[in-house]
């Protein structure tokens, strides 16, 4: 049996319990996203999005999926304390895919951080508006079993002083699948901060599916930060979907500091005029981790800006892949793109694939792109040591130098400080697997 047809015999089997433990607005796409499923199975290496990562084979396990909301022996607020100085966040929890109830205070009048199930007023004119099922198997996938997920609304005009922070939870004693789905959704002139923080308690194999969706209205201001930090048994196939109105400005930084196979899909809209973007990430894999961000930032109207920065760090066998893409529509004059990929192969055995791209239909535009490989500067490192630098520090002060200007287009004060730390751990071999919420540990 293919994988793919589990999936398909799984939904036909279990269609009834999916729906009955989700909302109405989730289950209005779920029949549809399981044709387009149906139709498509899983993508193979021949399509040009998934050419470096083979996702039937991370489905071919039989992992076990919790359909009927079983509850988790778990109180996320035993196992994650937050405390990093001068980041005072409002919490909150999903445990595998289920949302946990916040005990923060309360957030300005309108403002909605909760549960998609709980809000379908507020969810059912956006739901699966941006992330469309016939244009992804993985899309599809996800909005057939999906039964929850966490829902940011912020009104027109209102300004969230105090960061969010979603901490997604893996809780699980078997092999175990969970489905994920966020929307954001800011109306005309909101501001928000989100950061979003992955951890696997266990050391069971764990599959993850993540679809979020943001709508960012008019001169709206978001800032999203991911921080992955599973262990090397853990996979997350994440589907990001954005759509920026006039004068939106949206900051996207993701950092996999650790997790056995990632693949991130960004797919960014700038459907009005003068919206801006900068995106930037870090990927730092050993072993045999594997990493793959996939970019697609879409210029629809004049006078926007991209910037885009990705930056990669591979030790031993670890395997990293870029795919960016940025296009410029008809009538999008004066646009104004960078895309900046660097990578740096710490081991002869450790290897990366890079593939840049411009598509440019409009004649009165800035546009650069830019990629590069390469390993530790034998040079540096002899220069160092002639000063008495051992070797592991001045390598470690290399890779660390390296990935430093991606950490600093971070706005968050007390969470850049917190990642200059983690990282340099990380390269030293000290956060070698999740130990639940580092970012958070003093």
């Amino acid at each position: 049996m293919s994988a793919a047809q589990q999936y398909i015999e799984l939904f036909e089997n279990h269609v009834g319990d999916i729906c009955r433990h989700s909302s109405s607005v989730m289950n209005e796409l779920r029949r549809q996203a399981f044709s387009e499923f149906k139709r498509m199975g899983f993508p193979t290496q021949k399509q040009e999005n998934y050419k470096y990562t083979d996702v039937e084979a991370l489905f071919a396990p039989n992992y076990g999926l919790n359909i009927n909301r079983l509850s988790i022996p778990v109180n996320p607020y035993e196992v994650f304390k937050c405390d990093v100085p001068n980041m005072s966040t409002a919490l909150h929890f999903m445990v595998n895919d289920t949302y946990y109830l916040s005990k923060t205070s309360a957030l300005p009048d309108g403002v909605i951080a909760g549960s998609l199930c709980d809000h379908a007023d507020k969810v059912r004119s956006f739901y699966g508006n941006l992330a469309h099922c016939s244009s992804d198997a993985i899309t599809a996938l996800n909005t057939m079993l999906a039964q929850d997920g966490f829902l940011l609304y912020v009104p027109k005009g209102v300004v969230v002083d105090r960061t969010l922070q979603l901490v997604n939870i893996l809780r699980a004693d078997v092999d175990f699948m969970v489905n994920r789905r966020m929307l954001i959704v800011l109306e005309e002139g909101a501001q928000v901060r989100l950061l979003v923080c992955d951890h696997a308690m266990n050391t069971v194999n764990f599959l993850a599916t993540q679809v979020v969706e943001v709508f960012a209205g008019r001169n709206s201001v978001l800032d999203y930060y991911e921080l992955e930090e599973n262990h090397e048994q853990t996979v997350r196939l994440g589907n990001t979907y954005v759509r920026q109105e006039s004068g939106s400005k949206v900051r996207l930084n993701g950092v996999t500091l650790h997790n056995g196979v990632t693949r991130n899909a960004i797919d960014v809209a700038l459907a009005g005029r003068e919206a801006e973007l900068n995106i930037g990430g870090i990927a730092i894999a050993d072993g045999q981790e594997h990493i793959d961000n996939n970019i697609f930032i879409d210029h629809q109207e004049p006078d926007c800006v991209s910037n885009e920065l990705f930056k990669y760090v591979l030790n031993n066998e670890a395997v990293g892949s870029f795919a960016g893409k940025v296009l410029v529509r008809h009538g999008a004059q004066h646009t104004v793109a960078q895309q900046t990929n660097k990578n740096l192969c710490a081991t002869k055995s450790a290897r990366m694939f890079t593939q840049p791209q411009l598509e440019i239909y409009a004649d009165d535009v800035k546009c650069s792109h830019g990629a590069s490989v390469g390993q530790l500067d034998e040079a540096a490192l002899f220069y160092m040591q002639q000063r008495g630098i051992p070797l592991f520090e001045a390598r470690m002060l290399l890779m660390f130098a390296f990935v430093n200007e991606v950490i600093d287009l971070i706005q968050m004060d007390a969470l850049r400080d917190r990642l200059h730390l983690l990282v340099e751990k990380r390269f030293r071999g000290e956060l070698n697997k999740c130990q639940g919420c580092n970012i958070c540990k003093k």
